[in-house]
């Protein structure tokens, strides 16, 4: 009697759970993939640190944009190691764990791409410009590059294979046909050397503290020490410093590096770099 007065509530049941089934397969199934959808791209997202090897005199310019990607672009960290571009090469060369590199020159990086080491070719993200700096007591009186060349005068330079001193020497080149120069300066300049560092961002500091009475720097290296004080390069005598980066074939974040990359030679990360003293690459 129990079963026969039952089998009607059963029947009931599973015709409810039926119909509910039956309504529920095509549109649920589709909206838990959309709704599932988007949490699977956050969290493929979230967390995500590219590594970027970057010139020294990039430093200051990227803890800015740092700040500015990573409030754009949610879960993206950006991890900045600095050094001198020539250093940073071998590093990847060697297998640092890099996602992007960039640096003060395009050579370092074509480098990379032409040892099969880049995802990509080179990107050309910014320009500088090269000035004087001395300690702002200026102990030795300089005012004008020429003055480099003086007897005693202690320069603080990079060593051979650094961009700045690529640039330096490129300088050199150009002012030895100029009269206020001379065919002897680059002779007298380079027998003034007292020093050679691993970086740019090394000069500045040895000059700050009046380890050298003098050094030739990217002008927005000179903006970042109140230390020192700075004697124009004429821009028809400068040369222009053009800095390259690619995103590297190891990476494991490929997409968000290459995404960073697109976005420092685009007009928002080119705004961050002109505020900071960078200059077009045309």
């Amino acid at each position: 009697m129990r079963l026969h007065r039952l089998t009607p509530i059963l029947l009931i049941a599973l015709l409810v759970a039926a119909c509910v089934g039956s309504a529920a397969s095509p549109s649920a199934a589709a909206s838990t993939a959309a709704s599932v959808a988007p949490l699977a791209a956050a969290s493929a997202a979230a967390g995500t640190e590219i590594q970027i090897y970057a010139a020294a005199s990039l430093k200051s310019v990227l803890a800015k944009a740092k700040t500015a990607y990573e409030a754009a672009n949610a879960g993206i960290t950006l991890t900045v190691s600095t050094d001198s571009s020539t250093a940073l090469e071998t590093k990847i060369e060697q297998g640092a764990p890099a996602d992007v590199f960039l640096s003060a020159d395009t050579a370092n990086p074509q480098k990379v791409v032409d040892k099969g080491l880049a995802s990509g070719s080179v990107v050309r993200f910014a320009g500088n410009r090269l000035t004087v700096i001395v300690p702002t007591a200026n102990p030795a009186g300089i005012t004008t590059p020429a003055d480099l060349a003086r007897t005693g005068v202690k320069i603080i330079a990079c060593a051979d294979g650094v961009p700045i001193q690529k640039y330096t020497t490129q300088w050199l080149a150009k002012v030895v046909a100029l009269p206020a120069y001379g065919a002897d300066f680059a002779t007298k300049f380079t027998a003034n050397v007292v020093s050679r560092e691993d970086n740019v961002g090394a000069i500045v500091a040895k000059v700050g503290l009046g380890e050298g009475d003098a050094g030739i720097v990217y002008v927005t290296d000179a903006k970042t020490s109140d230390k020192v004080a700075t004697i124009a390069i004429p821009s028809e005598e400068n040369v222009l410093a053009t800095y390259g980066g690619v995103v590297i074939k190891a990476s494991r974040s490929a997409d968000a590096a290459t995404a960073f990359l697109t976005w420092l030679a685009s007009p928002g990360g080119q705004q961050t770099l002109s505020d900071a003293g960078f200059v077009a690459t045309t």
